[in-house]
């Protein structure tokens, strides 16, 4: 299996983008939503990282199947 590094390291880069996103755009209110988040049940943020999966296949298939 041959590793492209590039393509990792643009996609770890651009993850970090889409994180950074929301506590730029929303300082004031992201503590209180962190405080919200970590209130939830576990089986509650599972189901949400569950579907941010899920999410994040789809786009990155319906990526793939585009030809430039």
């Amino acid at each position: 299996m041959n590793i492209d590094w590039t393509l990792l390291i643009t996609a770890v880069g651009l993850a970090l983008v889409f994180e950074g996103i929301p506590y730029f755009l929303f300082a004031e209110k992201m503590p209180l939503m962190l405080v919200t988040l970590a209130e939830q049940k576990p089986k509650f943020l599972r189901f949400i990282g569950l579907a941010a999966m899920i999410l994040g296949l789809l786009i990155i298939s319906f990526a793939r199947s585009l030809d430039f």
